[in-house]
């Protein structure tokens, strides 16, 4: 598959194979997308390390985000300034506080299943 330009962070990555986060990784790599795959713990999903932290990142155009509404809560200011064109609130993730902050700070919000928004050319 040929490379886009949009980076995606997948936030609350994992190296667990049966977690989302790992099946959409590896799902985004295989449909071309460059990925930052960004966990509470190091480690790698196929090819990608897995990266800890909050380190400074340029040019995401989507967060996708795995970790539920009170674990993004330290995550908040991060998030919003990384200044992403998205953010896709995966299933148990939808957050009434960060969806109206990043609407306000002119971030797409789409409320989906990064999964199924591939596996449906919606993405």
């Amino acid at each position: 598959m040929e490379k886009t330009n949009k980076k995606t962070l997948i936030l609350g990555a994992s190296p667990k194979p049966d977690r989302y986060a790992f099946k959409a990784t590896m799902r985004l790599v295989t449909y071309g997308h460059e990925v930052v795959p960004l966990g509470f713990r190091e480690g790698k999903i196929g090819d990608q390390h897995i990266i800890t932290g909050k380190p400074t990142l340029e040019n995401i155009h989507t967060i996708t985000l795995y970790l539920n509404p009170k674990r993004q809560e330290e995550w908040y200011d991060y998030i919003l300034n990384l200044n992403p064109q998205r953010i896709i609130f995966n299933p148990g993730t939808e957050n009434p506080y960060l969806i109206q902050k990043a609407r306000e700070a002119g971030i797409e919000v789409e409320i989906a299943c990064t999964l199924v928004m591939l596996s449906t050319s919606q993405y």
